[in-house]
């Protein structure tokens, strides 16, 4: 199936498929449901455009933070791919707008294909082939701690160093005097405001809503999709570019952002949603860095704490889509590098140059991995292009092939964002 026929699919199926949800919903009465019962697929389409123009309205709203300064917007700018404009790793945000973030702020853009977390994701490519384990999988935010929309519009809310609100009853609070309160009635009923977890479960189901809008969140609008789709060409550099970036013996960056259609010919994500250790070098940036006890070791903790024992997951984190990469201004979960140029060539000479990455230690030698403590290194990825080098080996990548991954790259901004 051509790519540009997938993409009208995918929407007319995510629109069904919100529909399906509203219509087998019966929510209990003092919940606030205008609908006694099931909808009917007009009812459901009707609530499901409905929710989704209320739930724009709220990422736009910056009353719904404690400092009533700062909306989903703020952080997840719709003229940034719905990510951060700014350069700095991490964010503002608290109740005066002065506490920092401790990660980089992703992209909201295609995550409708994310799958609910999972240790154990099985696979396989063909029939009859015995099913792989590939590890933790899934999942929303850098540490896959949030399976859906919803559940990841609740931390930016309730998180202290973002939204910043107290509890639910915060937000209902703030919901209840925006100009869009009438609104929240009419979708959720009348006493949707007469308890806080009603109004802050309606909240977030309309920002979940929106966040599934598809012209919105993923239109498959790259150079690149339309070269899938025969409707566009690219230069020689770009093609030499997206031959190195899915050669094994190159770049084998396709082996995590998978770089091709589907079976079905849904078009590609450019992300397995695997959870992976690459050892980014530590960020002095960042203000929690300077506690040289503090470490983010994403899967298990600090922030996600339900692997907290679970030491072969220390320092895995997602492995993000490279759709709209170019427009980024800092990479990796710590924000570590500024430029596409780095993140790549960091790939390529992690280990044949490690003193180019990381800080020197008292005595000249290089402090390797300085960001992942030395008992979690067996978590390393050592796939290629890493693939266990030596200092002093040849890297993977010369700097011309990693400018033309970088040209490659490139071709997955989306047509809006250009």
């Amino acid at each position: 199936m051509p790519v540009a026929q997938w993409k009208n699919r995918a929407v007319a199926a995510s629109i069904l498929a919100i529909a399906a949800i509203f219509s087998a919903t019966i929510v209990r009465a003092g919940a606030g449901s205008v609908h006694p019962g099931p909808l009917s697929r007009a009812q459901a389409f009707a609530r499901a455009e409905a929710l989704t123009a209320l739930g724009r309205k709220m990422f736009f709203d910056p009353s719904l933070s404690a400092s009533g300064k700062q909306a989903c917007s703020s952080c997840h700018d719709p003229r940034h791919a719905f990510g951060p404009a700014s350069a700095s790793p991490v964010e503002m945000g608290g109740p005066n707008l002065n506490r920092p973030g401790v990660r980089a702020v992703p992209s909201l853009r295609y995550l409708q294909a994310a799958p609910a977390f999972t240790e154990h994701f099985h696979d396989s490519e063909d029939e009859g082939d015995e099913s792989v384990d590939n590890g933790p999988t899934g999942g929303l935010t850098w540490d896959g701690r949030a399976d859906h929309g919803e559940e990841q519009a609740k931390i930016p809310l309730l998180s202290p160093f973002e939204m910043a609100n107290k509890d639910e009853a915060a937000v209902a609070a703030a919901l209840r005097k925006a100009a869009y309160a009438d609104e929240l009635k009419a979708a959720f009923g009348d006493h949707v405001f007469d308890r806080p977890e009603d109004a802050f479960g309606a909240a977030i189901e309309a920002l979940g809503t929106f966040e599934q809008s598809a012209p919105d969140f993923y239109p498959y609008s790259s150079r690149y999709d339309a070269f899938l789709a025969g409707k566009a060409t690219l230069s020689a550099r770009e093609l030499r570019g997206r031959a190195l970036f899915e050669d094994e013996a190159k770049g084998n960056c396709a082996s995590c952002h998978l770089s091709e259609p589907a079976n079905d010919g849904e078009p590609p994500q450019f992300t397995d949603f695997g959870l992976i250790a690459i050892a980014v070098p530590r960020n002095p940036a960042i203000p929690a860095n300077a506690d040289p006890a503090y470490a983010d070791l994403g899967l298990c903790g600090p922030l996600r704490t339900d692997f907290r024992s679970r030491t072969e997951y220390c320092g895995l984190f997602e492995t993000p889509t490279l759709r709209n990469v170019a427009l980024r201004k800092s990479f990796f979960h710590n924000g570590r590098f500024h430029t596409l140029r780095d993140a790549v060539a960091f790939y390529a000479s992690r280990d044949t140059d490690p003193g180019h990455w990381y800080p020197s230690n008292a005595d000249g030698t290089v402090n390797k991995y300085d960001d992942l403590p030395k008992a979690y290194w067996p978590n390393l990825n050592r796939e290629p292009p890493f693939n266990g080098k030596k200092p002093g080996g040849k890297p993977a990548l010369t700097d011309a092939e990693i400018d033309d991954i970088v040209a490659f790259l490139g071709t997955l901004t989306d047509a809006d964002q250009r």
